[in-house]
């Protein structure tokens, strides 16, 4: 049986808010696997969603640029190892002048956009620095006929395009703060995939209340919560959040548009970070000397 570690306990109270008991008997029973623990959580307690890790492995910057026409936009992101480094103003001169020259060629190829000049400033600035800066990813976004991208960058960690249909470049941008903000997982409610809905369904239906429900009824309970589940996921069914009172579709409507698609980058998401207790790492070293 795998050893369940305090570090592992407290990652789980954090994402769910349970109890330290509670989180070590549901990581003992599911062999010291998180998410599965998580998994298991919802289907015995009909825990909510939860909070998504915490711990990346990179640092750096998000960087947005829109056309001056709001046609289309890209948004890059450019990884260094530390923030302090993030926050230099070298690290922040590149991050700009790689988003210039993605810009400028309107292009997601990585590779293709650093090779040469760029490439050489990127080896320049590791060797100035100290620190390994590297490019990771970069999305193109145009807007249809007659629409507009809008874009938000928040404390240069979250950066965010939006699609509208109609519509004006400001309410575009508030509808990318808004995606900054609450991280919706689809734009419109169909654009859930199918394997997510599956998984969501298995769990509504392993839910302590399912137990012993005709299966008409049980069926009627799902769908009413997986109504539910799209809504909170879904960007144009959010309550707006500098409005609550009605939703993100509205917003957009009444200012003559329409939500056709958002892409929200995050530093670092999506990629493990080792954690460095630095004090001892220190004193291992001193024991060593």
């Amino acid at each position: 049986m795998a050893a369940i570690s305090a570090s592992q306990v407290k990652e789980l109270r954090e994402r769910t808010g349970l109890g330290m008991m509670e989180c070590k008997k549901a990581l003992t029973e599911a062999g010291g696997d998180i998410d599965v623990a998580i998994e298991n959580l919802r289907k015995s307690s009909g825990l909510k969603a939860a909070k998504k890790a915490g711990r990346t492995a990179a640092e750096g910057a998000v960087v947005t640029r829109v056309a001056d026409d709001s046609s289309f936009g890209v948004v890059v992101e450019i990884n260094s190892e530390t923030d302090f480094v993030a926050r230099d103003e070298n690290f922040t001169a590149f991050a700009d002048k790689i988003a210039d020259a993605f810009f400028a060629a309107k292009s997601e190829d990585v590779a293709a956009v650093m090779e040469g000049a760029l490439e050489t400033a990127r080896e320049q600035l590791v060797q100035k620095i100290g620190e390994n800066i590297g490019v990771r990813r970069c999305a193109v976004v145009e807007a249809p006929e007659g629409g507009v991208v809008g874009e938000y960058v928040h404390g240069g960690r979250i950066g965010v395009l939006t699609v509208l249909k109609g519509g004006n470049a400001e309410v575009a941008k508030d509808v990318a703060m808004h995606v900054a903000a609450i991280n919706p997982t689809v734009a419109l409610p169909e654009d859930m995939p199918q394997a997510q809905l599956d998984a969501e369904k298995a769990i509504i239906l392993a839910q302590p209340d399912m137990a012993g429900k005709p299966e008409q009824i049980a069926e009627k309970m799902v769908q009413g919560r997986l109504k539910k589940y799209l809504a909170e996921n879904s960007l144009t069914e959010q309550p707006f959040v500098k409005n609550p009172d009605q939703t993100v579709a509205e917003f957009v409507k009444a200012a003559g548009g329409e939500v056709i698609g958002f892409t929200r980058f995050e530093v670092g998401e999506g990629i493990e970070k080792e954690e460095v207790d630095f004090a001892a790492e220190v004193m291992e070293q001193a024991k060593r000397s």
